[in-house]
């Protein structure tokens, strides 16, 4: 059930603006936007804390994490979106694309099994039950250098709240991983791989490309939109790739790795999405380009917390401090991803929209969630 409520005396994020006033919903949408520093008659008194937008959060593995806390560890799957749901919820994010890998690796050095139709499952049981807190959508990420990607992602359709869907080609020697050096790194850090297990690993996934490759594009390509779901491409390193991406249809770049494909993407229309731990890091864990240089030059659009849920609400504020426009980076988490994804009712402070809000209190360069409101219901 949704509660009229009233926020005052509040610092409003608005479309391309910041002003005092209040906010007053009804029945889960913004019916009225006020200005002034009053705080009317059963309002809440926001102290001047921000109010801004729900945050809006296009790719998170961050329920991969809660599903396997530990290597080999399968931790129970509603216990872990529940506490997904609820961490996100805590961090301001009131809308969510779970990204889920499709396409697996039964064979070879690295084996992996397909999991995202029996987790996809369960969390949206536990959506129609009602009882997760923020909106979630889901997210397929197509790996194209797999073996199992067109039987996995046959097992959707279009009743499956698939959004969006990423094209991942993580071939050693391309795109995220170019440098062979940067994933010999990655990959023995995290496995354990000796230098012959780990030209093995190398060998394997270029052998299933060489095989794959091409027919589980086209297989991506057809079924996202056969879910009628957003096409986004993943870590395109040169022009001539976002080339490819615009004849494919993608609207959203994820984390392009250089300069001249981030701004490939604005000359052909497409967003570019980078990560907020990034921004906060002062650069890639890949050794790729780092999320300042695009905001420097203009490139950046949108932010995703990637992985770690709380960095998208402080590498929103962090954004609007560098371009001193507090509005514009707060747009990158609420009003870009909203029209990236396809969802016009939110992500904007305006009569009408979905009351989907959160109140913050700036501290120490970042912000603090004092409450977090989904189509007017508090949820946090």
């Amino acid at each position: 059930m949704t509660c009229d409520v009233i926020l005052g005396n509040a610092t409003l994020v608005l479309p391309g603006e910041v002003v005092t006033g209040a906010l007053r919903v009804v029945a889960g949408r913004i019916a009225a936007i006020d200005t002034g520093a009053g705080v009317p008659a059963g309002a809440i008194d926001c102290g001047g804390d921000m109010v801004m937008p729900g945050l809006i959060e296009l790719h998170t593995d961050n329920l991969e994490r809660h599903i396997r806390p530990r290597p080999n560890v399968d931790w129970p799957h509603a216990t872990a979106i529940l506490a997904h749901d609820g961490e996100l919820a805590s961090t301001g994010i009131t809308t969510v694309f779970d990204a889920m890998r499709v396409g697996s690796i039964p064979s070879g050095k690295r084996q992996y099994e397909p999991y995202a139709r029996q987790l996809a499952s369960e969390l949206l049981q536990l959506l129609d039950l009602g009882v997760l807190r923020i909106s979630h959508y889901l997210h397929l990420r197509a790996e194209i250098c797999s073996e199992t990607l067109a039987a996995e992602m046959a097992a959707f359709g279009p009743e499956d709240r698939v959004r969006i869907v990423s094209l991942m080609d993580h071939t050693p020697g391309a795109r995220q991983f170019r440098d062979i050096g940067k994933l010999r790194q990655y990959v023995q850090g995290k496995y354990g791989f000796s230098d012959a297990e780990f030209d093995i690993h190398v060998a394997e996934l270029r052998a299933l490309r060489a095989r794959h490759g091409d027919r589980h594009e086209a297989t991506a390509l057809a079924e996202a939109q056969r879910f009628g779901a957003v096409l986004a491409s993943h870590d395109d390193t040169t022009a001539g790739q976002v080339v490819a991406s615009q004849g494919h249809g993608v609207r959203l770049a994820e984390f392009p790795t250089t300069i001249e494909a981030a701004a490939a993407c604005h000359d052909t229309g497409i967003a570019v999405m980078m990560g907020a731990p990034n921004l906060i890091r002062g650069g890639s864990h890949s050794g790729n380009v780092a999320a300042r240089d695009l905001a420097d030059a203009g490139l950046l659009d949108i932010l995703s917390s990637d992985y770690v849920p709380s960095a998208l609400l402080s590498g929103a504020l962090m954004l609007g401090d560098l371009w001193g426009d507090p509005a514009r980076g707060i747009a990158c988490v609420t009003a870009a991803p909203a029209d990236a994804a396809g969802l016009p009712d939110r992500g904007r402070l305006q009569i009408g929209a979905r009351a989907d809000l959160i109140r913050v209190q700036r501290v120490a360069g970042t912000g603090a969630v004092r409450g977090v409101w989904v189509a007017g219901r508090r949820v946090a």
